[in-house]
């Protein structure tokens, strides 16, 4: 993102919303498991609903693909992250959303396979990010 600590964890700037709000434990692998499938539909709505005023929502992972994208997210995680400019352009109204892959150790082959994710998503973010915090 190209934010300070600071600027990370201003809550009057900054909002960290999980998919469900509660840590739903690990694999036998030690992944984590997938969010509980009660926990978004009983608050997300109602907590966005109390931020009016978004302008960037980062959809970290499938599941707030799948949640914000609907059928635009695809088939896969990775198919929401590789058509992220028409994404991040298509919102004509409301926050722009940014689908970004799940960051996990599991990732690193598509990171290294995929440089275009560094290359040209991840400054795009951080100038969405910095014009917002200017």
């Amino acid at each position: 993102m190209g934010v300070t600590e600071a600027e990370f964890y201003d809550e009057r700037r900054v909002a960290i919303a999980p998919m469900g709000f509660c840590f739903p434990g690990q694999d036998a692998k030690g992944g984590d498991l997938p969010p509980r499938r009660e926990c978004a539909p009983l608050w997300r709505d109602r907590l966005f609903a109390l931020l009016p005023n978004l302008e960037l929502i980062l959809l970290i992972g499938r599941y707030a693909h799948v949640w914000h994208l609907g059928e635009r997210a695809g088939g896969k995680a990775r198919g929401a992250v590789a058509d992220w400019r028409a994404i991040v352009d298509w919102a004509e109204s409301g926050p722009r959303l940014f689908p970004l892959p799940h960051p996990s150790w599991r990732n690193n082959a598509w990171l290294r396979d995929n440089p275009w994710f560094e290359r040209e998503l991840v400054p795009r973010l951080r100038v969405e990010v910095r014009r917002l915090l200017a």
